[in-house]
């Protein structure tokens, strides 16, 4: 492939309405807005570039390379357009290019990495997977570094929720699978459990011990909200961290392999609306 003649991307047809959490909400200062609307137009790209199942690991990880040199230097090529908005907007706003950057390299991962041995390894991708959406906001807004510790727990934890949701289908898919393999062991299971109609007691157990891994997450995430100076996006934190509560709740109690574990459209207004109250008196 030829980055010059041939379009890197590979649209999924995703958007801001298929994520657990609400994008670049009116909660966002409008000046903000067209920032955190260029970091995730990049994201989704690079993303769905990973998650293309009909491209070789070769040709995924020569466009993201491809997506990756566009941030670093300024071209008029149109398939590079939306890293040329996120290389512009982390200019103007002085926020780190690592934010963007870790995101890719957790991609190419992706591309050719389908198994992870343990939980340390798999909270070692989420920290370049998940963890840099976090920080992108905070340094966005100019809030202390220090509060990355609490934006890195909520944010990894929302990534565990997600390959809980979607395991299934990442395994049939893509074959990639984000439960810690000596879980799976432990409990004599193997990744194919994850082929099955619904979840042996085995597969049920490690689900589980993910859940109560991410309660460990969500308890350092609870505190961000009012670590932030920023009245906005305090609010806007309080209600992904009430989001992701209600999903590992839904998550322990349904299962997963039988139908996508999500938020109906009257528990994700809930989560908003107390959310938003907390988090203003946060």
């Amino acid at each position: 492939m030829s980055a010059s003649t041939v379009s890197v991307e590979t649209p999924s047809g995703k958007g801001a309405g298929d994520e657990n959490f609400p994008v670049g909400s009116f909660l966002i200062a409008r000046p903000l807005r067209p920032h955190v609307a260029a970091y995730y137009a990049f994201a989704r790209a690079i993303d769905d570039i990973a998650d293309n199942p009909k491209l070789p690991p070769a040709e995924k990880l020569e466009r993201l390379d491809a997506m990756d040199r566009a941030l670093g230097e300024d071209t008029s090529e149109p398939q590079f357009a939306k890293a040329q908005a996120l290389r512009r907007s982390l200019l103007e706003t002085n926020v780190d290019f690592a934010h963007a950057r870790d995101l890719v390299s957790a991609f190419r991962q992706d591309a050719v990495k389908g198994r992870y041995a343990d939980w340390a390894e798999l909270m070692g991708y989420c920290d370049r997977s998940a963890a840099p959406v976090g920080r992108f906001l905070l340094e966005l807004h100019g809030e202390d570094r220090r509060h990355f510790v609490h934006s890195d727990a909520l944010c990894n934890a929302l990534q565990v929720i997600n390959h809980l949701q979607d395991g299934a289908v990442d395994y049939r898919d893509l074959d990639r699978v984000y439960l810690p393999g000596d879980w799976l062991a432990e409990e004599g299971e193997t990744v194919e459990a994850l082929g099955r109609p619904r979840a042996s007691p085995g597969l049920r157990r490690v689900l589980d011990r993910c859940l109560t891994h991410t309660r460990e997450l969500m308890r350092q995430a609870d505190l961000l909200p009012g670590a932030l100076a920023s009245r906005r996006l305090a609010m806007e934190s309080a209600i992904i961290v009430r989001i992701a509560h209600r999903l590992v709740g839904e998550l322990a109690r349904r299962d997963p392999l039988a139908g996508r574990v999500e938020l109906t459209r009257a528990q994700f207004l809930r989560c908003g609306v107390r959310g938003a109250v907390g988090g203003l008196f946060a």
